[in-house]
């Protein structure tokens, strides 16, 4: 059975179970909210079914690579013709193989996700309809606003004057939005996770709020996360600049999910897992230093593998792991 319900009657799509309890005989299933739409259906207003992230339940092992591929922004710059070529599969087979799974082409998938998380931003925060158009992805506002209409059968502008008072996200600085847990996340698990292992310096965390230092195309900035619902976590983000946004909150979900942040990151952790006074070390002295983010108990990135690969380790790691130092 598919995640989404189509109505037929109306023409409007559902999470089920939704408070407007359509006829059985007049709903059709769908495996995906792009799906949905591209068979004409738009957005339930009761349920709201953008509000969420539910993954393909069922798909085979090339499309959920596929899917993850375009929520890293493979379709942003690049076309099916690229994406199916990194699969090593023609573009016929993978249209196919999402026409069969998805019930969308993977274009139609991007443009969906994409959509989806502007309409969050248009009712979570008070963001320019430009800003939300370049912080979701779009190449342009004509883009965007095509795109909106299509999806939602409203303008951006329209959109915003329908959402909800409880929506619109205020923080003290820094800005406020939801967002979506993929489904088995455990936010409260895994918060106290991110504490227990947090590196002074990058991290800042408790059982229940966690801080850290990130880079959005190569500009520095701060995240803060905490427990909103049992499927949203809250975001904080303080950045420069919001182009590309959506691959940033793409990663929290991640991270909330269990991965790593960063591989590299993640593959330095394991190797000094046993002595984190040396990957403090490590951080302190390596780690691109950031300024004026004391208040958030932060003061560096984590050092990347250009900078890593051309220290000298020796003084940090001398003795830490016995009489030599590490090679």
């Amino acid at each position: 059975m598919g995640s989404f319900a189509g109505v037929i009657t109306t023409g409007i799509y559902c999470l089920p179970p939704c408070p407007g309890r359509p006829r059985s005989e007049n709903v059709v299933t769908f495996t995906s909210a792009a799906g949905a739409e591209a068979a004409g259906f738009r957005a339930c207003h009761r349920c709201r079914p953008y509000r969420g992230d539910r993954r393909i339940a069922h798909g085979s092992e090339l499309v959920c690579r596929a899917v993850d591929l375009i929520a890293d922004g493979a379709l942003d710059d690049g076309n099916e013709v690229e994406l199916a070529a990194r699969l090593a599969v023609s573009e016929r087979q993978l249209r196919r193989m999402f026409h069969e799974q998805v019930g969308a082409t993977p274009d139609q998938l991007a443009r969906s996700r994409r959509a989806h998380f502007a309409r969050r931003l248009l009712d979570d925060t008070d963001l320019s309809v430009t800003d939300i158009a370049f912080a979701a992805g779009f190449g342009s506002l004509r883009q965007f606003n095509r795109v909106m209409v299509t999806t939602f059968r409203a303008t951006p502008v329209e959109l915003r004057k329908r959402r909800r008072r409880a929506d619109r996200l205020i923080a003290d600085g820094g800005l406020a939005l939801r967002v979506p847990l993929i489904e088995g996340t455990d936010i409260g698990q895994r918060l106290a996770q991110l504490a227990r292992g947090a590196i002074g310096g990058i991290e800042s965390a408790t059982a229940t709020h966690y801080r850290r230092t990130v880079t959005l195309d190569g500009d520095p900035g701060v995240i803060e996360i905490s427990s909103a619902t049992t499927d949203t976590a809250r975001l904080i983000a303080h950045l420069p600049r919001i182009e590309g946004l959506i691959h940033l909150v793409t990663q929290v979900q991640r991270l909330l999910a269990g991965d790593p942040w960063d591989p590299f990151e993640a593959a330095v952790r394991d190797l000094m897992a046993d002595r984190p006074d040396v990957l403090h070390d490590l951080v302190t002295t390596y780690g691109t230093p950031v300024a004026g983010l004391g208040q958030f108990g932060l003061a560096h990135l984590f050092p990347t593998q250009t900078a890593l690969a051309a220290a000298d380790l020796s003084a940090i790691c001398f003795d830490a792991f016995g009489a030599q130092p590490i090679r």
